[in-house]
């Protein structure tokens, strides 16, 4: 699997427990869904990924776009 697919399936794996976590647990949750959101759109204007850099040390294969 490559970066980019890995931070794809992080950031939907992360909103759906932060969805899950803010129905069952603490509305609270739901910063973290913000947080993720946030995340991409900067990550989309910038190219810049923190999930992505540490990916790359620890050796996942390259994609397209980081």
């Amino acid at each position: 699997m490559n970066i980019d697919r890995t931070v794809m399936a992080f950031a939907g794996s992360t909103v759906l427990a932060s969805l899950a976590l803010a129905q069952f647990v603490s509305s609270w949750w739901l910063l973290l869904t913000g947080f993720v959101g946030l995340n991409l759109l900067q990550a989309s204007f910038t190219g810049l990924c923190p999930l992505a850099f540490v990916l790359k040390k620890l050796g996942f294969a390259p994609g397209r776009a980081f």
